[in-house]
């Protein structure tokens, strides 16, 4: 049995037993240890050694071997032509991909082909729209752990100073950027605060400085299993202050930062920055025209939703299954383009807290409603735009296509006819004004476009067909020589024959000779001295001419050289969009800002939702409040409820009632509410009121953290703790069932502090549902909280869920009645009905009611013991008894309690026969 070399047998080849081609690939692969290398062959990209068995595993494809015997070298391919689909593949199981391709032509060079690698691909560094979600964005970060807080003020923080443990809680450079738009953010905060930030940036990768042993630290390597993040290690001196700082001179071409908003060239951040920047360029090996320049993330202008508040109230994905169906962008997207979508999710996961900047959004949703019939010609106007801004990223980093550019094209034509619509409703607005004065810029791009590439072009540039007829002659030329070489010869043939007078002469061809121009020997002494004679037949002579000679090489290298052409022709047109870049960033912002707000016109229309009114205040007061996702799937069947935080009322809410009566709907429903209105959303509501929140909080919903060996009490306390820990005044705190994840008692006891805390030191609008009656008893002694309960109805032992919110507290929990109608055993229910009848809950204690029934065999819950024989003990005064005494008076409780247990037997039985 033959054994195929390994990546590591390779090395240790002689370089004289390596083909030049396998020497060119074995240096490559040294540079990219780290990827899977396509080295391109002819029409396919090749794999080998390791490679080969990981994309034949990866892929499917089949695993082959180059040459035979011992010296065998595993082998695997795939098609050029199709390779996006390939490469997206790899990426999503983790893989990165360096692209080898064929710089020369292989017809027109004897020997080695010059190959170079290209491009290196990671999951951070996509841009294809085969390879991306159109809905989301595809951020790389990079993060740097300072070694102490910078000397200047924290910047942007959520968190009060006196609540930071500057020990265990670290400060941090986070920078984040979009290759695929050119969003390009950074941020210098606590650790905590930049891993908030991740949650809602979502990355796919991020950059960190390599360690010595190699190994990601600890911090590093949570972040990764947190977010799924593919996690690059750099070498360390690429994020330090002095490379972070020159980086991004070179390729800004600044001599300082305060432009950018950075104090100088030691600010933390721009370590981060130049960082991605680095990264880009040596990955991509393209110009990269098109990435903003860094800003700092202005923090305390968002309000904070961190990754378990997200999750739990199903903003991007419902917690079920993990889908976007059901979560609440579902139910909010209406928009009709990808880059309406994203930005629809960035304002929903960054919601403002500058109330001035709120109402403009308002404002122009409610202009956009009062146009009525005109507001659905412009979505259907919008519809006709595709991704400008990922296009304009792909003509930056030179990948954008021919038809890339045509719906670039039809896209910034739709402008004028927008504007046109818009003017109707006199927006108060900057919408109208920007949009009205790109026009003539987009007009520019639009046409120079149209006036070089034909209507419908060809997805690729392989086989020509691009370049509008006319808009090159030597273009026009070669086309016509390709594709008329037959009326070329005919009318050639006649212009011979009427300059020679031969009427035989004919013009013919054949592989060996190519064109030639054949007479009889009878007119060979006509020829022109031109005629240089090629080839003597029985018959006839053959000639050439230098004329047909050049037809001959124009001819049969015509195709080859249109499509050479109409590749310079196109990567001139490509080039000169590259410095329009600025333009179509503006023109794809102000389209997809449109497209929110006509979407959520749309919605409000359709759905009748409120325009909410923004306070300063802490109230929170909702009229006919709905869930905006579970809304839509009961229909009318939903139950609208009121939100009332009056401004200086109680600020905690306890909430109780059964459970499925509908309180988690309610509590959450509040939270979206909020985060909806500071996204500057209208509301599913009659009319609503909300003061500005700085943060919202959830504990919603248990779940263990089997990973890092957490069981479910330990995650819902440490969420609580994060609470506890970071809620202010200003926040919004939802809690559901904390405290149920330990014992009746301990649960209790740490929901009463827990409430206590909230309402009386932090004094933050909550939302407290539980299932502890007992915790209703603080509103006796803390006017900060107010009791609700969900309605419900009892008739002939069934119960009616009403889902009504209403001033006061729920006597009891139905669970009983709950579980029956889950499906559970009758038997089962019928047992713990009996045993409901043993245990009543008091505060602090738990004691029993009364016995099971000897009829069920089994056994009771509690032997009670009679309060006389308790009262006897503790009127004992054994210090002044003799032992006698104390005999006698335990002989007289022994006798109470068998007297009591007989009295007990005898009515179990009768209960048993009843």
């Amino acid at each position: 049995m033959t054994r195929s070399l390994s990546q590591q047998d390779i090395a240790s080849l002689d370089a004289s037993q390596l083909t030049p081609a396998m020497r060119q690939y074995q240096s490559y692969k040294a540079q990219y240890p780290d990827a899977i290398l396509f080295f391109r062959i002819g029409d396919f990209y090749e794999t080998f050694y390791e490679d080969a068995r990981t994309i034949s595993r990866v892929l499917g494809v089949a695993l082959t071997s180059r040459s035979k015997g011992e010296n065998a070298v595993p082998m695997a391919g795939v098609p050029y032509h199709a390779v996006d689909s390939y490469l997206q593949r790899m990426i999503a199981a983790g893989y990165r991909v360096a692209i080898c391709e064929q710089m020369e032509d292989p017809k027109q060079v004897k020997g080695l082909i010059d190959r170079q690698v290209t491009r290196l691909i990671t999951p951070g560094t996509l841009t294809e729209d085969t390879m991306l979600e159109g809905k989301e964005e595809n951020f790389i970060t990079a993060l740097v752990l300072l070694e102490k807080a910078p000397s200047r003020t924290r910047q942007n923080t959520q968190t009060p100073a006196n609540q930071i443990d500057s020990e265990t809680d670290s400060q941090a450079a986070l920078a984040w950027c979009e290759l695929s738009t050119g969003k390009f953010l950074t941020l210098v905060d606590s650790l905590t605060a930049c891993r908030e930030e991740l949650s809602r940036i979502r990355p796919r990768e991020m950059l960190i400085a390599e360690a010595p042993d190699h190994q990601p630290p600890e911090w590093a390597r949570q972040l990764k299993e947190a977010f799924k993040l593919t996690l690059t290690a750099r070498p360390a001196w690429q994020l330090d202050a002095h490379h972070g700082a020159k980086t991004l001179r070179e390729h800004y071409g600044v001599l300082g930062f305060a432009g950018f908003g950075y104090a100088g060239d030691d600010d933390p951040a721009l370590r981060a920055a130049g960082a991605i920047v680095a990264y880009l360029h040596e990955t991509q090996k393209a110009s990269l025209e098109h990435l903003c320049p860094p800003k700092p993330f202005e923090r305390r202008r968002h309000l904070v939703i961190d990754q378990a508040s997200l999750r739990s109230l199903e903003v991007l994905r419902t917690l079920r299954n993990n889908t976007p169906e059901g979560s609440l962008v579902w139910a909010l997207d209406r928009t009709k383009t990808p880059m309406g979508s994203r930005l629809l999710r960035n304002w929903l996961l960054f919601p403002l807290r500058d109330p001035a900047a709120i109402e403009r959004r308002l404002q122009v949703i409610s202009d956009l409603m009062q146009l009525e019939q005109a507001l659905e010609e412009i979505r259907l106007i919008i519809a006709d735009c595709s991704d400008v801004e990922r296009i304009g990223a792909r003509i930056c980093c030179r990948r954008a296509t021919p038809r890339d550019l045509a719906a670039l094209a039809r896209s910034l034509d739709t402008l004028p006819a927008i504007v046109q619509r818009l003017k109707q409703a006199a927006l108060r607005q900057a919408v109208l004004d920007d949009l009205e004065g790109m026009i003539p810029a987009a007009g520019e791009i639009s046409a120079a476009i149209r006036a070089t590439l034909q209507d419908e072009p060809p997805a690729h540039l392989r086989e020509g067909g691009v370049i509008r007829d006319g808009f090159n002659a030597e273009l026009d030329r070669l086309r016509s020589m390709a594709n008329n070489s037959r009326t070329w010869l005919a009318d050639y043939q006649a212009k011979l024959i009427k300059t020679t007078g031969i009427s035989s002469l004919k013009v013919g061809y054949n592989k060996v000779f190519g064109f030639y121009i054949e007479v009889t020997h009878t007119h060979a002494n006509k020829m022109p001295p031109e005629f240089v004679r090629r080839q003597t037949v029985k018959n006839a002579e053959r000639y050439i001419t230098p004329e047909l000679k050049e037809f001959e090489s124009d001819m049969l290298s015509a195709q080859q050289r249109s499509v050479a052409l109409e590749q310079d022709l196109f990567e001139q047109l490509r080039s000169g969009l590259a410095e329009k870049i600025k333009v179509l960033q503006s023109v794809a912002a102000q389209l997809a800002a449109l497209d929110v707000y006509a979407s959520i016109a749309h919605l409000a229309r359709t759905r009748r939702y409120c325009r909410p009114k923004i306070a300063l205040t802490q109230e929170l007061n909702i009229t006919e409040a709905r869930h905006p996702v579970v809304e839509q799937i009961l229909g009318d069947q939903f139950v609208p409820n009121d939100v009332v935080f009056a401004a200086g009322g109680p600020t905690l809410q306890l909430l109780t009632g059964p459970n499925m009566a509908g309180k988690s709907t309610y509590i959450r429903q509040v939270a979206l509410l909020v985060l909806m209105a500071q996204a500057g959303f209208y509301l599913p509501a009659a009319q609503a009121t909300v003061g500005l929140v700085d943060r919202i909080f959830t504990r919603v919903g248990a779940a263990d953290d089997l990973a890092a060996g957490q069981s479910t009490f330990m995650v819902e306390m440490t969420e609580t703790a994060n609470i506890l820990l970071h809620a202010t005044s200003d926040s919004l705190v939802i809690l559901d069932e904390v405290g149920r994840g330990t014992s009746t008692l301990d649960g209790l006891a740490l929901a009463w502090a827990i409430a206590e805390y909230l309402a009386g030191v932090t004094g933050c609008r909550t939302l407290f549902a539980t299932h502890y009656h007992e915790l209703t008893e603080l509103s006796e002694s803390t006017p900060a909280v107010s009791n609700f309960n969900v309605l419900v109805r009892e008739w002939e032992d069934q119960i009616l869920f009403m889902h009504r919110i209403a001033p006061g507290s729920a006597d009891k929990s139905y669970g009983v009645h709950v579980a029956r109608l889950a499906g559970v055993p009758r038997s089962v229910i019928q047992r713990a009905r009996r045993l409901m009848d043993q245990l009543t809950v008091h505060v602090g204690r738990i004691r029993p009611r009364a016995a099971a029934t000897a009829a069920t065999a089994q056994v009771n819950l509690f032997d009670p013991v009679p309060a006389q024989v308790i009262s006897q003990l503790q009127a004992l005064d054994l210090n002044r008894m003799s032992p006698m005494q104390a005999w006698e008076a335990l002989r007289t409780m022994q006798a109470l309690l068998a007297e009591k247990r007989e009295k007990q037997a005898t009515e179990d039985k009768k209960h048993g026969a009843d």
